[in-house]
């Protein structure tokens, strides 16, 4: 099975974070992984206005954590983007609504803590 990883659990792993649940931990340890390019741009917003430390810069980091954990890289697909169009307005974070909008369209379950996604009939895993 493929997983989605929403931002901050993307970020959590990397950092070995408590804040990962042991179901998510699991999870992602046996499954194969996408980040978004929506997590890449939301990670590089909070870095530029020094909401969000990293031991490197994103140019540098994001790579280096794709590659060293094995995870693909989730483009964003016009279909996706307009997917987000007709999602309701449950949830108000651009980021996560296209998050959503992506499992949705490729059928994949979110690595998430946040019980909103399963609102959209999102698989979430935590």
């Amino acid at each position: 099975m493929a997983l989605l990883l929403d931002t901050h659990a993307f970020l959590w792993w990397c950092e070995d974070s408590a804040e990962l649940s042991p179901g998510a931990r699991e999870a992602i340890e046996q499954n194969d992984c996408f980040v978004s390019f929506a997590s890449f741009w939301e990670i590089a917003i909070k870095f530029s206005v020094e909401k969000l430390r990293l031991p490197v810069a994103p140019d540098r980091y994001l790579p280096e954590q794709m590659s060293l954990n094995g995870f693909e890289q989730l483009e964003i697909s016009f279909r996706q983007l307009m997917r987000t169009t007709r999602l309701p307005w449950k949830h108000r974070d651009p980021f996560d609504r296209l998050l959503i909008a992506q499992a949705l369209e490729e059928e994949l379950p979110i690595v998430s803590r946040d019980p909103m996604v399963e609102e959209y009939g999102v698989k979430r895993i935590w």
